[in-house]
């Protein structure tokens, strides 16, 4: 199945990170920028989201395109050409929670944004600007 032993794929997986993405990291910066003050990584809510706006309850979510199945939400795994059912397993888990998250926020009052890190990349500018919309009211 896998041609890396486990001690070397234990090594790469322990090297994805889930904080301080460049994507999250450039969206942080561009608030910061505006003078927006956020808290990051936020854990006294579920799902820890990625930025917190406590005073106006937002919470984002940045995204990564494949460990949350971008453009495959109602088919994840397909995208993946080797050990289709592990991943499709996998990857179908965090589409799961990641609506189970946003109810979760939603029900508690918070407006919970998410942006794929390839929109931030292709469009960091169209991202503040939504953002802002909520952000001004």
């Amino acid at each position: 199945m896998d041609n890396l032993t486990k001690k070397q794929r234990q090594y790469n997986m322990s090297h994805i990170r889930s904080a301080d993405t460049k994507p999250e990291v450039m969206l942080r910066k561009a608030l910061w920028k505006r003078g927006w003050r956020y808290r990051k990584n936020y854990a006294a809510l579920p799902g820890k989201p990625d930025i917190v706006l406590t005073r106006q309850k937002i919470a984002v979510f940045v995204d990564g395109d494949f460990w949350h199945a971008h453009g495959h939400q109602d088919n994840p795994g397909e995208q993946v050409a080797s050990n289709q059912v592990y991943w499709q397993k996998k990857l179908a888990r965090n589409v799961e929670r990641d609506r189970e998250v946003n109810d979760e926020l939603t029900e508690a009052g918070w407006l919970v944004l998410r942006f794929w890190e390839s929109e931030i990349k292709k469009d960091l500018q169209a991202c503040i600007t939504k953002l802002e919309e909520y952000l001004v009211r």
